[in-house]
């Protein structure tokens, strides 16, 4: 016999026996149920009607409504008659009633009035007392239907718990027993059942597959997959953590680090599609949108990711690794899938923010000293100190040039810490680019003048208003105007162009210099960075310090250059609205 037909008899078995138990309880419960009725609708409902009318019977010469309430009652009792010989009891009492109306006082009506109402109150209980019994007896035959269904199914369903169960779990345990031996390489194992059901199906099944593995592990695949087990094993113990996806974008392993920082569990991670896994985890929603933009992915290098693992705050950095191979045959190489790696990065970010503090913290200590030295410089110019010679004024211009350089650097320094720290201040407001332009040119007059160079503003009609951080958007373009100033040779010029579209507004700075090689052109914005071999001095945070503070106001600053032919340095704004 088949297990399903095995347990489908024994359901429907136990089915039928509680189908049986309950129409057998519903039945006598019934019965019991309109015994009980019988009682209290209408033997009740008699006895209350004359006790009511012996109550206003004894109120009568107290009481002027007390005939109201007697006629109220007896009207009710005429229309409540059950039992035998209850009728004529109450047409006598009706006609009695007649009589009391018509003499209030007749003694003798009042008695037998009362009379009347204590023998329909003798008859109505004797209905109960004989009710009562019969429903005693209704009790006791559902007691006992009940008694004999209930231990009749008691002993099926007692039958039924001690047999079928062993007949289902026994021959899983000997199955389970053989899948263990299996486990642990024990490919001779073979299980044997006589029967002709599901079991015995399973038991060829199983031998089949005993046999093919047998088969299998003698084989060079048994050897691959070791070797795809220690690949597995060294994937799981790195410490940072790696996310592979198949070219469906199937998750086919995460590390044990991998699914530490998602919060996730092998289970919910491994072997479901990641976009699925993106619905409900915003790392991993974060992570599959990246691989999606390749465009994102292979631009500038992304910021640190904040992480809370390890029990605080951590930062990882993203690298996303294209796995491709060139099937046997072809040419052109496919791609097979993706493999993500979080780098754990916090160390260094820490070691970053005690930088940015010690280097604010310096920078801002030196500025003092420096601001005293200026000071001195132009005291000891003054002739009323003392009179210097020539030579003398020479070296105090030195040392005021280097003064004047070393406040430049401690103040570019204090721009990068704030920019590292998150700390820079902005006020956004409505700005004419024209005035920028003009004040940063008027900024940097005097060094355009000193090398006999040319400032050319090109506004071309542009009067858009833009959104930015005046003096922000003026200390870039100063910076720029004397970075061109400075990469420009002598008697040329520079030109400043304003020139606009539907949403922004672009000022461009031209110089006429040497250019810049375009294997550094992608790095200039770094921090620190100065081309090697130029021959202009400088700190190396001028652009790095600009591009931070025009992406803080949603701007751009970009460079388009070739060496030898200048270089061309563009920021853009948003247009006011």
């Amino acid at each position: 016999m088949k297990i399903k037909t095995k347990l489908r008899l024994g359901i429907g078995l136990l089915f039928a026996m509680i189908t049986v138990l309950a129409v057998v309880g519903i039945r006598q419960v019934s019965l019991l149920s309109a015994d009980s009725r019988n009682i209290l609708v209408a033997n009740h409902n008699s006895l209350q009607y004359t006790r009511q009318m012996l109550q206003a019977l004894d109120e009568l010469e107290v009481h002027a409504g007390a005939l109201d309430v007697f006629k109220k009652n007896l009207e009710a009792q005429q229309k409540n008659i059950t039992e035998i010989g209850e009728r004529e009891l109450t047409a006598r009492l009706t006609d009695h009633f007649e009589k009391l109306r018509a003499n209030v006082r007749d003694k003798g009506v009042i008695a037998r009035i009362r009379s009347d109402a204590l023998e329909i109150m003798r008859v109505n209980l004797d209905a109960i007392n004989r009710k009562s019994h019969i429903a005693g007896q209704t009790a006791k035959s559902s007691m006992v239907w009940i008694g004999i269904t209930g231990t009749l199914c008691f002993v099926i369903a007692f039958t039924l718990f001690v047999n079928l169960p062993g007949n289902i779990a026994n021959p899983i345990r000997e199955l389970t027993e053989s899948i263990r031996q299996i486990a642990n390489e024990n490919y001779t194992e073979r299980v044997h059942f006589g029967s002709r059901d599901e079991y015995g199906q399973l038991a060829q099944s199983f031998n089949t597959m005993a046999e093919k593995l047998e088969e299998y592990n003698s084989s060079n695949l048994a050897r691959l997959m070791m070797e795809k087990k220690r690949v597995e094993t060294l994937i799981d113990n790195m410490h940072d953590p790696v996310i592979g996806l198949d070219e469906n974008r199937k998750v086919i392993f995460a590390n044990e680090e991998a699914r530490k920082v998602t919060g996730l569990q092998a289970a919910g991670l491994v072997g479901r599609d990641a976009a699925d896994v993106a619905l409900h985890n915003d790392l991993v929603r974060s992570l599959v949108k990246d691989i999606s933009e390749p465009q994102a992915k292979h631009s500038e290098q992304p910021a640190p990711i904040k992480i809370y693992a390890d029990d605080k705050e951590s930062y990882f950095e993203k690298e996303y690794v294209d796995i491709s191979i060139v099937p046997t045959g072809e040419q052109q190489p496919r791609s097979i899938g993706h493999v993500i790696i979080l780098r754990n990065v916090t160390p260094y970010k820490e070691l970053d923010f005690a930088k940015t503090n010690f280097i604010a913290n310096v920078s801002h200590e030196l500025k003092t000293p420096i601001s005293s030295i200026k000071i001195t410089l132009d005291l000891l110019r003054n002739e009323r100190v003392g009179e210097t010679n020539e030579e003398q004024r020479n070296l105090l211009d030195s040392i005021r040039e280097d003064a004047d350089r070393l406040l430049k650097i401690t103040g570019e320094l204090l721009n990068i810490t704030q920019v590292e720290s998150g700390k820079i201040q902005l006020n956004i407001g409505t700005a004419s680019p024209g005035e920028i332009v003009r004040y940063a040119v008027a900024a940097t007059e005097t060094q355009a003048e000193s090398r006999d160079i040319r400032l050319q503003i090109e506004e071309n009609g542009v009067r858009s208003h833009v959104l930015a951080d005046s003096e922000k958007t003026a200390w870039v373009l100063t910076n720029l105007i004397s970075n061109a100033i400075r990469y420009s040779y002598d008697h040329s010029s520079v030109q400043i162009a304003l020139t606009e579209d539907d949403e922004t507004v672009q000022i461009a700075v031209r110089d006429n210099g040497q250019g810049i090689s375009q294997e550094y052109k992608d790095k200039i914005f770094d921090r620190y960075f100065r081309v090697p071999g130029s021959a202009r001095e400088g700190t190396g945070l001028g652009l790095a310090i600009s591009r931070e503070f025009m992406e803080a106001q949603n701007g751009t600053l970009t460079v388009e250059s070739e060496l030898g032919a200048g270089s061309t340095f563009t920021i853009g704004l948003k247009k006011a609205g």
